[in-house]
C-alpha cells in the first residue's frame, strides 16, 4: 500500500540525510514497485495537471498528469530529479550543449522511454525534452531536489534549440486543459 504522507516525510528525511538523490530514488523506486497502489491512493487522472504534493527550498513533490501526445520542449532543472511513472508513458530526449555555442543551442545526446513502474533519476545538469506519446493520460510522480518552482531555469525554443528562460506560469498553462 503506498501512503502519500509517508511518502512525503521519507523523502523530506532522506533529503536532509543527504543532499543528493540518491536516497531519493530508492524511495520513488520502491513506490513504483506497486504502481496500482499510488494510483490508488492518489486517483486516477481525469485531467491533465501540475498538482504540488510538497514544496520547500530543498524538496518538491509534484503529482503530473500530461495530457495525450503532449511535447513539452527541452528544459532544464537546475537540481536533481527524480521520475516515476504510476500510469501511461513518457518519453525522454536528453540533450547536451553544443560546445562554444554563443546562443547556448543543443543538440540530442540519448533517450530512454519510461512506461508504468519505470523510475528515472536525473542529474542537476540534465537538459530533456518529455513526450506522452499515448492517446490516454500519463501519471507520475516527480521529486525535485530543491523550489521546482522558484529556480530559475532555461528551456530552449522547439525550432532552432536557442535558449531562453522558463516561464513557470506558460508552464503551468501547458498543463491545462
Amino acid at each position: 500500500m503506498f501512503d502519500l504522507e509517508s511518502f512525503v516525510s521519507d523523502c523530506k528525511d532522506a533529503v536532509r540525510d543527504d543532499p543528493t538523490h540518491k536516497a531519493v530514488s530508492e524511495i520513488v523506486k520502491r513506490a513504483m514497485s506497486d504502481p496500482t497502489a499510488v494510483l490508488e491512493t492518489l486517483g486516477e487522472p481525469t485531467e491533465p495537471g501540475i498538482e504540488t504534493l510538497y514544496q520547500a527550498d530543498d524538496l518538491t513533490i509534484i503529482n503530473l498528469a500530461w495530457k495525450p501526445t503532449m511535447v513539452l520542449p527541452p528544459h532544464n532543472h537546475e537540481m536533481w530529479a527524480v521520475i516515476g511513472i504510476y500510469g501511461g508513458r513518457e518519453d525522454n530526449i536528453f540533450w547536451r550543449r553544443v560546445k562554444d555555442d554563443p546562443d547556448g543551442r543543443i543538440e540530442a545526446a540519448g533517450a530512454r522511454s519510461l512506461r508504468t513502474g519505470d523510475v528515472c533519476p536525473m542529474g542537476a545538469d540534465i537538459i530533456h525534452s518529455v513526450v506522452n506519446p499515448i492517446p490516454r493520460l500519463t501519471a507520475a510522480l516527480h521529486v525535485y531536489g530543491g523550489d521546482f518552482f522558484e529556480t530559475e531555469r532555461s528551456e530552449w525554443e522547439s525550432d532552432d534549440l536557442t535558449e531562453k528562460t522558463l516561464d513557470i506560469e506558460a508552464l503551468r498553462a501547458r498543463f491545462s486543459t
